[in-house]
């Protein structure tokens, strides 16, 4: 007699089946109820988490203005010194990094 490799065994398919009637048979939450648990957890309040931001802090930064010897980059929209000029094109510079 032939025996079939792939069909399951007897064993495991009644284990399987024991292992689903106890999961439909368990008494599990419905989701109002977990969105309860997880409201009551929620302990997020008036903690400050390392590298979080901060919107109260105010931030100074001082802002210069372009320099004579300066040139925004049409590519990668940088200021870069007149020596890394790469071409200029229709009003729009082009640094070496990006022309290389």
């Amino acid at each position: 007699m032939a025996t079939d490799y792939d069909e399951v065994r007897p064993d495991v398919a009644e284990a399987r089946k024991a292992s689903l009637d106890a999961v439909k048979s368990a008494n599990a939450p419905d989701a109002r109820s977990v969105a309860a648990d997880l409201d009551e957890a929620d302990t997020s309040d008036g903690v400050n988490l390392p590298g979080a931001d901060l919107i109260e802090e105010d931030l100074t930064v001082t802002v210069l203005p372009q320099e004579d010897d300066e040139f925004i980059c049409g590519s990668c929209f940088l200021i870069r010194h007149r020596s890394l000029l790469a071409r200029e094109a229709n009003g729009v510079a082009y640094c070496r990094d990006c022309e290389s």
